[in-house]
């Protein structure tokens, strides 16, 4: 079963702002609560076919995975797919500017876990629900934007 969960926030701060701070790597520790740690499996700067490795806690488990970038158009969309990891996953960013100079930010995960993931599939969207609303929130605060 598919998982598809999409969550948004208003930031109170201009598009290039968090578009750059939410797509480095490097400060991923920083806004998203799961995430222990990252590293660069390419070379930096950020680039269509970049590979990075996270650590994260998920479901009380410890997983590791590697996204690579698929697409990457500056202040407006981030796209990366596990390369390696649990399951299938896909995560897109995306920016939008609001009349008061704010930024909308979109954050899309899905993917089609299997085995006894794959069954579990409702509860796992559930759970990146939350948890990508508490993160959203979160770049928010580090941001200045509460």
């Amino acid at each position: 079963m598919p998982v598809d969960v999409q969550t948004e926030l208003k930031i109170a701060r201009p598009r290039a702002e968090v578009a750059a701070y939410a797509c480095d790597p490097d400060n991923a520790t920083a806004w998203y609560a799961n995430i222990e740690a990252v590293q660069w499996r390419s070379e930096p700067p950020l680039a269509v076919g970049s590979r990075i490795a996270f650590t994260a806690s998920f479901l009380g488990r410890r997983l590791s995975y590697t996204y690579e970038v698929l697409e990457l158009i500056e202040g407006e969309r981030f796209v990366m797919s596990t390369a390696d990891g649990p399951f299938p996953m896909e995560t897109t960013y995306t920016f939008h500017d609001t009349p008061d100079g704010a930024t909308i930010m979109t954050l899309r995960n899905r993917g089609e876990p299997s085995g006894f993931l794959g069954l579990a599939a409702p509860v796992i969207a559930r759970v990146i629900a939350r948890a990508n609303e508490k993160d959203l929130r979160r770049l928010s605060s580090v941001l200045g934007a509460a």
